[in-house]
């Protein structure tokens, strides 16, 4: 680690974060990572010397706990505490992502609305037009070539190599699993096949692609432009999702491909943090599909497997309402094979989603808390259940719905959490 002062900069190089995933109250910082502290701000970057988050340390910082991060796909999201009320029984989580991009959010308030966010943004460009005009040519070799690496990290540039990111992998990742939470959304997109079979009504991230899977060459040739992209930062990841909304439909032989290809060439074993995890989405009917010879598959890859479904719900009119095309007795058919597989298989967890909200049919609740309460006969800390409000960007009675979710959370044996819309 090395510190270094130019005028009102105060600059670390080399700091070194956890070494593991935690759930923690506090700010953590992972893997390796730079820093620079002005008067107002602090600055952290990632090994690229991209700018990666932002503390305020100003009067008009909301809370001292609470940060800004960026994105590989270059979004801002603000991390809130919401005053610890509530937030890790509703997330699961200490801090609750507030997004800057229309989501399913039920937070009545918009940080980035806020003078402080505006301020940090406004300071980080500030901070690059500072460095950016710094000669670096007379001073010591690492903190010569980390203020480079800034320099070359402009706001416009970063916005140049979003685009970069999405080509490389050939669309843009429009949501991530639920799941994706553990590693703080900090996963490396491999797309394995594009399209969704149902593309349901009420979707708002479905593809207008019909369902198709990609071929090896084409995951080799992501996997080998996303080493490059991410370059040495790439030994502050250790996850993969195996994207996009079907990925499990694809079959295990593409499936254990990408994975033990991508864990080889992203260097997991080297990684700077310990561990190593696989996410992907899986439909009903691919779920229903898939026999123990694939989880067998799945659960001796080097990774701990994470596979999220969509069930939704499992009352006839809610389906047909929300356009989706498949039966009540499957949902409760997968909804049990999910409490079997997490019971038999120690590196595979399989979760579940549902939708909620204002104007669905009466026995839309009812149903899904039937069959949750027919699930295992204690509680299970594998099997995550996932609710998704249905808010598509309007206020809506937001409070209402944070009741509702609280309701069915009390009656649920296993993990009960809202689902965030987060795209990549």
């Amino acid at each position: 680690m090395e510190f270094y002062k130019i005028e009102n900069l105060e600059i670390t190089i080399g700091k070194e974060g956890a070494n593991e995933f935690s759930k923690v109250s506090y700010p953590l910082r992972y893997g390796v990572y730079s820093e620079i502290k002005t008067p107002g701000h602090i600055f952290h970057f990632n090994l690229k010397g991209e700018i990666k988050f932002i503390t305020g340390r100003d009067e008009i910082w909301p809370d001292p706990s609470e940060w800004l991060k960026r994105s590989a796909g270059n979004d801002w999201i603000y991390y809130s505490t919401g005053g610890y009320s509530g937030v890790y029984d509703s997330f699961g989580e200490y801090y609750q992502p507030c997004l800057s991009y229309p989501s399913n959010s039920i937070n009545v308030s918009d940080p980035f609305s806020s003078k402080a966010v505006k301020r940090a943004i406004d300071s980080w460009r500030r901070l690059h037009k500072k460095v950016a005009a710094i000669d670096t040519g007379s001073l010591p070799t690492g903190l010569k070539n980390f203020l480079d690496l800034v320099a070359q990290g402009s706001p416009s540039g970063l916005e140049r190599r979003s685009r970069i990111f999405h080509d490389i992998i050939g669309d843009r990742v429009t949501v991530l699993p639920p799941d994706a939470r553990h590693v703080d959304y900090e996963v490396i997109p491999v797309i394995v096949a594009d399209g969704c079979m149902y593309k349901c009504d009420f979707c708002r991230v479905k593809s207008p692609r019909e369902f198709k899977k990609r071929g090896k060459e084409n995951i080799r040739e992501q996997v080998r432009g996303l080493k490059e992209f991410y370059g040495r930062d790439i030994y502050n990841y250790n996850a993969i999702f195996l994207a996009q909304h079907d990925a499990l439909f694809s079959g295990i032989a593409l499936l254990e491909f990408a994975a033990k290809y991508g864990y080889k060439e992203f260097e997991f074993d080297r990684s700077n943090i310990r561990g190593a995890y696989l996410f992907l989405f899986g439909s009903v009917d691919s779920f229903l599909d898939a026999d123990h010879a694939l989880f067998d598959r799945l659960d001796g890859l080097p990774f701990f497997t994470y596979i999220n479904m969509g069930l939704e719900s499992a009352d006839r009119a809610t389906l047909d309402i929300l356009g989706k095309a498949i039966d009540p007795d499957a949902v409760q058919e997968a909804f049990n094979k999910m409490i079997e597989i997490n019971s038999r298989y120690e590196n595979i967890e399989i979760t579940a989603n549902f939708v909620f909200g204002d104007g669905l049919p009466d026995g839309h609740i009812p149903s899904i808390i039937r069959m949750v309460e027919k699930g295992p006969d204690r509680p299970s800390s594998k099997g995550a259940l996932y609710f998704s409000p249905l808010i598509n960007g309007k206020r809506g009675d937001r409070r209402g719905i944070r009741r509702e979710f609280y309701r069915i959370k009390a009656r649920c044996r296993l993990p009960a959490f809202l689902y965030l819309i987060q795209r990549l």
